[in-house]
């Protein structure tokens, strides 16, 4: 086992990060669309937002984010068509009762855009945190996605500077949102990133393993968690640890393509 660990040690965590991610999108890829059940379609009653994003709304997005008016209008149009879209997939209601509403986009939506407009190929525990991780307000993270925050965190994720995007991602990362990334929070995310050996008795160990391993590499405080300052630090020295421990932004060329579609709207 001691030269298991030493081997372990040797691997740098620029290869450790590449390896994760690369892994990790071989398994969801993996995971075909046979695997997730399709939603249950049923007619409920519209309640789309307006045509024009309201005035003052505007006038905040645009301090707050960073899109131009144009792409706003854009960001806007395409919200709309997604909120018919969570409409349109919403399951059927009890008999008797009014038919669902939903006033924004809903998860099922949400992980359909992640997917399909920006590859982001992820695992569920990843990509519901990145669903929950989304500013909104009063809300907590829950409920349909409005508009508003759909243009924050789309800012953030396609124009984030280095600093948003260590924020989002550990924001991601900490799964009870305690502020601190724990043993087992890093169990549970990276538990899928390792594929089974032929003769390995114990999976679970290589993981544990790959844990005490980042835990040396980044937890500069040496609590045995990593806080948003460990994390900061280590992605500063090694860039490639900013998706460690799964993927939660887009690829720059599917960012780049999207704003590209957006400005010619």
């Amino acid at each position: 086992m001691s030269n298991k660990k030493n081997n372990h040690g040797q691997i740098s965590m620029a290869a450790s990060a590449i390896a994760m991610r690369g892994v990790r999108i071989f398994l969801s890829a993996s995971k075909s669309a046979a695997n997730r059940k399709t939603p249950q379609r049923t007619r409920t009653k519209e309640v789309l937002p307006g045509h024009k994003i309201q005035p003052g709304l505007s006038e905040t997005l645009l301090r707050a984010t960073k899109f131009d008016k144009n792409e706003l209008e854009a960001l806007f149009t395409m919200y709309r068509k997604l909120v018919t879209a969570s409409q349109s997939a919403a399951p059927a209601s009890v008999i008797g009762q009014p038919a669902t509403k939903i006033d924004g986009i809903d998860l099922n939506t949400f992980r359909d855009v992640m997917h399909n407009t920006f590859d982001l190929v992820t695992e569920d525990v990843v990509m519901d945190r990145v669903w929950l991780t989304w500013e909104r307000g009063a809300n907590g993270g829950e409920g349909a996605l409005k508009f508003e925050a759909w243009a924050r965190g789309l800012s953030v994720l396609l124009r984030g500077s280095d600093e948003e995007r260590r924020h989002h991602c550990f924001s991601v990362y900490d799964l009870n949102g305690d502020g601190f990334i724990t043993k087992d929070e890093m169990f549970i995310l990276l538990k899928n990133s390792l594929l089974k050996q032929p003769g390995d008795e114990d999976p679970d160990e290589g993981v544990r393993e790959l844990v005490e391993l980042v835990l040396r590499k980044m937890d500069g405080d040496h609590d045995g968690k990593l806080s948003l300052q460990d994390y900061r630090q280590a992605v500063k020295q090694e860039p490639l640890l900013l998706e460690a421990f799964g993927q939660c932004l887009p690829s720059k060329r599917h960012a780049a393509a999207f704003l590209k579609n957006l400005n010619t709207k």
